[in-house]
């Protein structure tokens, strides 16, 4: 009876953890691809450059992967569930702030605030996931969870054009609070339990310092540079003060990151994918947003509808992808969706202002398959590569790679507009030095997702039939 018992237990925690991060697996996604649509109505409202309203999406992600790795790791001290609940409550207070904000800096400023909030959630969450799930289950789980986000890209889209668009971008932010609420209170009701596989250990203050002003130093560096030509030294500074954190984490007992992992080839060259892979798509949806609002005058709610098709099929196939990877080498898998993601990329290089819609709509299809491929089984070779005791870590390591891929993305975008359309308010009127940043850009963009096929296939097979 008392293994009955523990069955159903299991069962059950199995079945409310998948809610919970099915639900937070939503609500970034969907922010973050609905605030995309409102860009333009923000810049409206407070007469803002390119530059800026590249910030009110940069400055959330770079939040959010700076301090990702050290919550990261104090969440398998002190309980991954403990972490994951303060990070959604203040997120869902963030958000409420941020729908109130008057002007593009304090939106800024907010947005970092949510983005350090988030941070406590994205590890986390597949943490808590990979769990309870044991390894032949664990890429079905994952697959779900992709689908989930891809319905959130989905939704993003087409509710965040139609709420922008009726309601006003404050919103957006506004739908945050709710649903962040319910998932604080349905884990504190239902998930037992909290994972602190390193509880008592020493967290590492010196390395979770020496990270977070490193990353931010490269990435702030990295984006501004073309705006700011002293922002160079700023880059430098954050290189050299990452070549640090990486100096002291090999010496540290207890590190955030144990830089040991990668030493690990299946470990390191899937989060080389999926850093590589991030880098290159990220910023499609910003820029498609752009180019079908600004340079085709197409409304938020129609041009949500255009950007469906990439999240629809990705929403459709993460699950087949996922359940694949449980049967078929991820290396596999993964490098196929990598190789279609480049080809989906390299046909955007040929973008303009007469580009039929339904072509930007099949072409962003195929970019929906690509990524569908490569993402559930590239996060199934990452968990599966580690102990369960590095679950966290592995996990923010993955999401970092995630968001600094983002960073890195919209980096790259904001440096390309800088330089082609300069410090002005995007109108019309900019539409063909829009169109040839927005091709320049697509072509750095195919070029790195070939190097992603190259690092997809380095990574050897992985071996998940046991418990680590």
């Amino acid at each position: 009876m008392g293994t009955d018992d523990s069955l159903i237990e299991s069962r059950s925690q199995k079945k409310f953890a998948l809610i919970i991060v099915i639900a937070a697996s939503f609500l970034t996604p969907f922010v973050g691809s609905a605030i995309n649509l409102a860009i333009p109505s923000i810049g409206q409202e407070f007469h803002s450059s390119a530059f800026a309203l590249s910030w009110v999406v940069t400055s959330y992600i770079l939040a959010s992967a700076a301090f990702l790795l050290p919550f990261g790791r104090l969440a398998d001290m002190v309980g991954r569930k403990k972490v994951f609940t303060i990070g959604f409550s203040f997120f869902a207070l963030f958000s409420l702030f941020c729908g109130l904000a008057r002007s593009i800096e304090t939106l800024i400023i907010f947005r970092i605030l949510q983005g350090i909030a988030s941070s406590m959630t994205f590890g986390t969450a597949m943490a808590i996931l990979t769990s309870v799930y044991p390894p032949q289950e664990r890429g079905k789980a994952l697959g779900i969870t992709g689908a989930t986000v891809y319905v959130g890209l989905s939704l993003g889209p087409v509710l965040g054009g139609a709420m922008n668009h009726y309601l006003g971008w404050e919103s957006i932010f506004f739908l945050n609070v709710p649903v962040g609420l319910f998932i604080v209170l349905f884990t504190l009701w239902k998930l037992k339990g909290e994972w602190a596989y390193a509880s008592g250990e020493k967290f590492d203050w010196t390395g979770a310092v020496l990270y977070t002003i490193g990353l931010i130093g490269f990435m702030f560096g990295l984006s501004a540079i073309a705006k700011y030509p002293e922002a160079k030294f700023i880059f430098l500074v954050g290189l050299a003060v990452l070549a640090l954190f990486v100096r002291h984490e090999i010496k540290e007992k207890s590190p955030i990151l144990n830089v040991r992992l990668f030493s690990s080839i299946g470990f390191a060259f899937s989060n080389l994918s999926a850093l590589i892979n991030y880098s290159a798509t990220f910023a499609v949806t910003f820029l498609l947003s752009l180019h079908l609002q600004v340079v085709m005058g197409i409304p938020s709610q129609l041009a949500g509808l255009v950007l469906l098709a990439q999240p629809v099929i990705m929403a459709a196939l993460s699950p087949f992808a996922g359940a694949l990877s449980d049967r078929v080498e991820p290396r596999i898998v993964s490098s196929w969706g990598m190789s279609i993601t480049t080809l989906g990329l390299l046909i955007l290089t040929f973008i303009s202002e007469s580009t039929p819609i339904w072509f930007i709509a099949v072409n962003l299809a195929l970019l929906g398959f690509g990524f569908a491929l490569f993402s559930s089984p590239n996060s199934n070779a990452v968990m599966s590569s580690v102990e369960k005791t590095f679950y966290g870590v592995a996990s923010s390591t993955l999401a970092s790679m995630r968001l600094i891929g983002q960073t890195i993305s919209m980096a790259i975008v904001t440096m390309i507009i800088a330089l082609f359309v300069g410090n002005v308010t995007l109108t019309p009127a900019y539409a063909d030095l829009l169109v040839k940043s927005t091709r320049l850009t697509f072509i750095i963009f195919t070029l790195i997702c070939v190097g992603g096929i190259f690092a997809s296939l380095a990574r050897g097979n992985v071996n998940r039939t046991a418990e680590k």
